[in-house]
């Protein structure tokens, strides 16, 4: 009965290491005041609910991830307009440099529709990276919240 007991209490620690463990990076907790395994996971999950309530993070139920609302583009992936601005630039210095407007036009709509394409890609990383930013600083926020609380009830946490 005794081992019984003793697997289930080690099996709920498992869990517990597993489900903290994908928060970030695993923690480890020890009980440093020799407290059953019992009250280790009834302490765990106490500190848990009391984390999230901290942090307003859940490692369980994580925030979606918000994206912000795309740029109005056109169907080749550009802000509408830029081709006719790049146009209208091109032609003057074509007929400036190369008396050939129309060859200046096409060149300038087309470096303009690159470049539109390219800071449309380079926004679109930049609030990736922001959102993924966010979601790192929930997941330690809420580490550190549930580490103070186990130490807090004499838990050893690493």
């Amino acid at each position: 009965m005794r081992t019984m007991k003793h697997a289930r209490g080690i099996s709920a620690l498992l869990l517990t290491a597993m489900f903290a463990g994908s928060v970030s990076a695993q923690s480890f907790v020890y009980p440093a005041k020799g407290q059953s395994p019992e009250q280790q996971k009834k302490d765990e999950g106490q500190c848990h609910t009391w984390a999230v309530q901290q942090s307003k993070y859940d490692p369980a139920n994580p925030p979606p991830v918000a994206a912000a609302p795309p740029p109005p583009t056109t169907a080749t992936g550009t802000t509408p307009g830029a081709g006719v601005r790049g146009a209208a630039r091109g032609a003057i210095v074509g007929e400036i440099v190369a008396d050939d407007a129309g060859a200046g036009a096409a060149a300038g709509a087309a470096a303009a529709r690159g470049q539109s394409r390219r800071q449309h890609a380079a926004q679109a990383h930049q609030q990736e990276q922001a959102a993924t930013q966010q979601q790192h600083a929930g997941a330690a926020a809420y580490q550190q919240a549930r580490a103070a609380c186990l130490e807090g009830r004499g838990y050893t946490v690493k």
